[in-house]
């Protein structure tokens, strides 16, 4: 029997260094993209696939965002009183309860912030989203929904998989590929950054995860891995022959918000989508792309 997916793990313990000094008193999964933050949309993401609890590993200086999904008591009680609409701070609510906040102490790795999630995850399969990894699908099929589709098909563990090209791979975990099935793959291995020329295929893995409890075990050893830090993709790589384990490819686009590049983009191509803000932003960029010229 295949249970269903009811938990999803957000690391957001990170400093955020590539966007200092923005981010020295902002988490970096506050960044707005367009008018949303980074960590909204990661959150929507995971309610879309029908998930219901929310669990936030943090660090210190990240209480913002346990406050980010609290009630606004002030900033509500002011815009009612002028008839304003609150339905955009409809999402940034979740239900008591659905709403963890876990610390983690030691900046240990991702394999680590996933470990200090164990007690509330206990023996049900979970799913973990990266919110600097913005993955946009399509409208009513984000990423994890697709996800959790072929989940509820296949059972075991799955990783989102997205080609990229072969000299990028160094700085990615990558699947070792086996049997393709439409959008499925079979991962007979995983490899945390691999030196260059030595990657099994092009497929890397987007910060989307569905994984199966036992892979808690695997992180239990707190074994030290690439650069030195305790890596999800070893603990994956644990579970491989002995649970099902499958890599999806996904219809939608991905932006790398972790980098500033990658972080402008997203909010360029989310303002362009917009019918408010998209015909003022053409001509802004068609007159700057004349002007640098």
């Amino acid at each position: 029997m295949i249970k269903k997916i009811k938990k999803a793990i957000f690391p957001v313990a990170g400093l955020g260094t590539r966007f200092l000094p923005a981010t020295k008193a902002v988490p970096k999964e506050l960044l707005p993209v367009v008018d949303k933050p980074l960590i909204q949309y990661a959150v929507d993401e995971a309610r879309e696939a029908g998930i219901e609890q929310m669990i936030f590993v943090t660090g210190r200086g990240k209480g913002a965002i346990e406050d980010y999904f609290d009630v606004a008591f002030e900033v509500e009680a002011t815009q009612r009183v002028r008839g304003k609409d609150l339905s955009m701070l409809e999402g940034t609510r979740l239900a008591p309860g659905n709403a963890i906040f876990l610390r983690q102490q030691e900046p240990l790795g991702l394999g680590h912030a996933i470990w200090c999630a164990r007690e509330v995850i206990g023996h049900e399969p979970f799913a973990v989203i990266l919110p600097d990894e913005f993955m946009k699908g399509p409208p009513g099929r984000s990423c994890m929904k697709q996800m959790v589709e072929a989940y509820n098909s296949v059972g075991g563990n799955l990783v989102c998989a997205l080609e990229i090209p072969m000299r990028e791979t160094p700085s990615y975990g990558v699947i070792d590929p086996g049997a393709r099935r439409g959008n499925l793959v079979e991962v007979l291995g995983l490899v945390e950054k691999p030196a260059f020329g030595t990657a099994p295929s092009n497929l890397i893995l987007p910060g989307r995860y569905i994984l199966q409890p036992e892979v808690m075990n695997a992180l239990e050893k707190h074994e030290r891995g690439a650069g030195g830090e305790i890596q999800l993709t070893d603990a994956m790589a644990a579970l491989i022959g002995r649970q099902p384990f499958h890599g999806v490819t996904v219809e939608g686009r991905r932006f790398d918000c972790g980098s500033k590049a990658g972080y402008l983009e997203a909010n360029l191509a989310l303002a362009l989508e917009r019918p408010d803000l998209q015909s003022k932003l053409r001509s802004f960029l068609t007159d700057e792309l004349a002007l640098a010229s």
